[in-house]
């Protein structure tokens, strides 16, 4: 039991726990309740703001609305004081964008721990014992692993409805998976792993001159869903190194090549950055925003002090073949928040002795480039995503 969080409660005037579950790594919560369908949103979201936590009784889907209520309330925006009703709307003071993306960050965190406190028994086979309840078993076997590896104290776990829908949604997606038009194909992402949902990074690296007709190798750094390194290989490289170190990623990577029958012509290895040896061509598409992640699921979109970029550039020389180009994937959307420049980034490369040999950009067409409620959509609408072509100097 000491290997796991636990979480504990009072119910029926008895003492109880239960193996805590959090993909995002969120401590278990300190108060715990007993609810049902006679809690009213109003009462629940009282609770869920002060950090006591909802162990639901009732309705499967009753459940699901009063999470759907929640984040309503969460989402409500303060009404003006009575005095202002009437008058011309009052602009909101200019906010710095680097302020402005931690203060939405801020607001996210807060609203995704709010949500978080309405909780889900899960027995120790993974079903919901409760009416109305979905078969969860195959998302959580996928995310947890088999069943028969829980180490529960009394039959069972405890995890956050929000938490569980995630599952069940990624679940959906694993099964569909996401039509990659340069592909022809569809990548199956699994639970935790980023998902090529923006195809315009893919499409860069669809069409970009390769170095040379007829390439023998390719390395595809942090490879992910293993995408990139899927369309390399469509493209004819004969040979594709794809790296990674999460152990979801890999798996996940390892079957998406072997359903796209590419598993001959791409390996997958486990590896920090850079495999061993040299390449004409290697490929990198580092999280693009330098903060710092608040939870493992993170780590795909937030790359702390630029470790990955800079680690990519800093090594690149060292891993090219002689004539070969570095295909840097990278956004602009942390320059324009303020959080990196553009100064910076050539200098990164002046530094590691590296020279560009050309740049193609995109602008990215994700709902969110025309989604005005977007405390961030000035910066979403003008930002432009870029292949950069390096060689050596």
């Amino acid at each position: 039991m000491s290997e796991h969080p636990i979480l504990n409660w009072n119910e029926g005037g008895a003492t109880h726990s239960a193996r805590w579950r959090s993909e995002r790594s969120a401590a278990p919560p300190k108060r715990v309740l007993i609810a049902d369908d006679t809690m009213t949103a109003d009462v629940a979201y009282r609770h869920a703001c002060e950090g006591t936590a909802l162990l639901w009784r009732g309705d499967f889907q009753n459940a699901r609305q009063l999470l759907l209520a929640l984040a309503r309330r969460a989402d409500k925006k303060p009404r003006a004081p009575r005095a202002a009703r009437g008058a011309a709307p009052t602009p909101p003071p200019a906010i710095a964008f680097p302020e402005a993306f931690h203060l939405h960050r801020q607001a996210r965190s807060q609203r995704a721990r709010t949500l978080g406190m309405v909780l889900i028994p899960l027995a120790g086979d993974y079903s919901v014992p409760l009416r109305r309840a979905p078969d969860v078993h195959e998302a959580c076997t996928e995310t947890y692993g088999p069943a028969t590896e829980q180490t529960p104290a009394d039959g069972g776990s405890v995890t956050s409805l929000r938490e569980l829908l995630g599952l069940i949604g990624a679940h959906e997606w694993r099964k569909k998976g996401i039509e990659i038009t340069a592909l022809g194909a569809r990548i199956h992402p699994h639970y935790g792993v980023f998902a090529p949902v923006r195809e315009e990074y893919v499409e860069l690296v669809a069409v970009a001159p390769l170095p040379a007709p007829g390439l023998p190798l390719a390395f595809d750094i942090g490879t992910g869903t293993g995408v990139l390194a899927a369309v390399l290989a469509k493209r004819g490289v004969t040979r594709v190194v794809a790296t990674e170190q999460d152990a979801r990623a890999l798996a996940c990577a390892r079957e998406n090549v072997a359903r796209l029958g590419m598993a001959a012509q791409v390996e997958i290895v486990e590896a920090d950055l850079f495999p061993d040896g040299r390449a004409p061509l290697i490929v990198c598409n580092p999280p693009w925003i330098p903060a710092r992640p608040s939870s493992p699921l993170e780590h795909a979109i937030y790359d702390p002090e630029n470790r990955m970029l800079l680690g990519f550039i800093t090594g690149l020389a060292a891993h090219l073949e002689s004539g070969g180009e570095g295909w840097l994937v990278l956004s602009d959307i942390a320059e324009r928040l303020g959080l990196r420049t553009r100064e910076m980034l050539l200098a990164a490369f002046e530094t590691a002795g590296l020279q560009v040999a050309g740049r193609t950009e995109v602008r990215p067409y994700h709902p969110k480039v025309s989604d005005k409620t977007d405390p961030l959509h000035a910066v979403r609408a003008a930002e432009v995503t870029s292949l950069w072509r390096l060689m050596v100097r």
